[in-house]
């Protein structure tokens, strides 16, 4: 009997592995291209939110918590390592970032101020004879001067020096941590002028010094590189190099980064570079009067007195002296510096925060005198320092 056929039966083809081969490909082309897409649409959400939050500008803070502690009206306060240092008359205390007393050196000083570096600080009593050197641990060690201190520089090694003021012929000391006299230089009026800043390499091998004079009733200045290295032994007063700038203050210096330091007069700043034989590299010139200036290891900032109407103007420059932002400024605040990316004003309880590309971030009222403001990790999330408090605020619309 005949078998009958099924319809629906077809034949098997043989097997083409080629053919196979290409559409598996296909296939994982098609899923990866997928995936692909996901994240890129996904990356670009995620960057466009952080920009919209980082660039987006705010009027208005809240509170998420509050940590009180009576402290006397005196208190100054300095963002140090993980912590806050506390300085005032009576000593200095290194607080956690809930205000809570990590330890406290009691000191008597009459007028205490604070030099920063990295890993170590230095408070010092300005007209008294007495230098404290810190880290985060606790004191690092204890400088006594023979003489009242007019100005003192710290180095990232605990290395200090200061101008010790001494009748019309000042001394510049520079100790190790422990006090022991490492170089000693006596100051001469005829010979380099008087002091008017210094400022310490952060390896502690290099100081800056500018100094003011006048010759036929103009004013000069002088900017002096020191070197207690090796490459200083073979200089007279270990003396490296020098620039001299005529009719100019020069009442700033600050380095940034072992090889580049600044000095700022009251219309230019001046570029050096060299490492341990720094040479001047450019002079820009302001044109405008220097209200205030700040910095950071990448940028140089200044505000300034507008010139053409009232108010002021916040101006950045890289390290090489390009210009990069200016912005104008309306109100007057007495306090400027520069975290990352950021630059924030403050004047009691007002505060204006202005990104490095000028977009401004915040204006408005902190809700409280504050003595520092502290940006840290998380968006729009800063510490905020009173006489009594610290707050923990986030900026808001």
């Amino acid at each position: 009997m005949a078998q009958k056929k099924n319809p629906n039966l077809r034949l098997m083809k043989p097997l083409n592995l080629e053919e196979m081969k290409k559409k598996a490909g296909q296939y994982r082309r098609s899923r990866a291209k997928k995936w692909l897409t996901g994240i890129v649409l996904g990356s670009m959400m995620i960057f466009g939110t952080g920009m919209l939050i980082v660039n987006h500008p705010y009027d208005t803070v809240y509170s998420t918590s509050s940590y009180k502690r009576e402290t006397a009206d005196s208190n100054q306060y300095a963002a140090f390592g993980k912590g806050i240092v506390r300085y005032s008359r009576d000593g200095i205390t290194y607080l956690t970032r809930k205000n809570e007393e990590r330890w406290i050196w009691p000191s008597q000083f009459k007028n205490p101020e604070i030099d920063i570096q990295k890993n170590v600080f230095a408070v010092g009593d300005i007209g008294g004879n007495a230098i404290q050197v810190f880290t985060e641990d606790g004191v690092k060690g204890e400088i006594e001067t023979t003489l009242p201190i007019e100005m003192f520089s710290v180095s990232d090694q605990g290395i200090v020096s200061a101008v010790l003021k001494n009748e019309n012929a000042p001394m510049i000391v520079t100790y190790d941590a422990a006090g022991n006299i490492l170089v000693e230089n006596q100051v001469s009026a005829s010979g380099n002028g008087y002091p008017t800043a210094l400022e310490m390499s952060p390896d502690g091998t290099v100081l800056m010094v500018s100094y003011l004079s006048s010759e036929g009733g103009a004013l000069k200045s002088k900017v002096v590189c020191y070197n207690f290295g090796e490459t200083g032994k073979k200089e007279s007063d270990r003396q490296t190099g020098s620039e001299e700038y005529a009719d100019v203050i020069i009442p700033e210096i600050y380095f940034m980064g072992a090889s580049r330091a600044v000095a700022v007069s009251d219309k230019s700043f001046v570029v050096y570079e060299g490492g341990q034989n720094l040479k001047k590299k450019t002079e820009i010139q302001i044109g405008q009067e220097i209200k205030s200036s700040f910095h950071t290891d990448q940028y140089i900032g200044f505000v300034l007195l507008n010139k053409d109407k009232s108010g002021y103007e916040v101006r950045l420059y890289n390290k090489n002296g390009k210009m990069l932002m200016n912005r104008e400024l309306t109100g007057e605040y007495s306090n400027v510096q520069m975290v990352g990316n950021e630059i924030i004003l403050y004047e009691g309880s007002k505060c204006c925060i202005i990104t490095s590309t000028g977009v401004p971030r915040f204006k408005g009222d902190l809700k409280v005198d504050a003595l520092a403001v502290i940006p840290v990790n998380g968006f729009n999330k800063y510490l905020v320092m009173s006489a009594n408090e610290l707050r923990v605020i986030h900026l808001a619309i």
